[in-house]
């Protein structure tokens, strides 16, 4: 299993299986997720060949991670195989 882990608690796992790894970053499919620890932000990046991403907040404890985890929504045409999947930066630890 592959965990993303931010302030002790697991906000995300997938069997090794599941998850896709693009440019360095594991992406986890969006069942994989603890929905108790993720609120929408308003964050939207773009980037030029995966399209338009948006952010979630990690909020675990009281504590609060701003922007740490994105998703491409509607992604181009090579990255369709990402569509919905959650990667995360900003101290979120991801064990392989």
């Amino acid at each position: 299993m592959i965990r993303a882990i931010w302030n002790g608690a697991v906000i995300a796992e997938a069997p090794d299986n599941a998850v896709k790894l693009i440019e360095g970053n594991v992406y986890f499919p969006p069942d994989a997720l603890r929905a108790q620890y993720f609120r929408s932000s308003t964050k939207v990046t773009t980037c030029f060949w995966k399209g338009q991403a948006s952010y979630y907040d990690i909020v675990v404890d009281g504590r609060t991670n701003l922007d740490a985890a994105w998703y491409y929504e509607n992604p181009r045409t090579l990255a369709k195989s990402i569509a919905g999947y959650v990667a995360f930066w900003n101290g979120v630890e991801v064990q392989q």
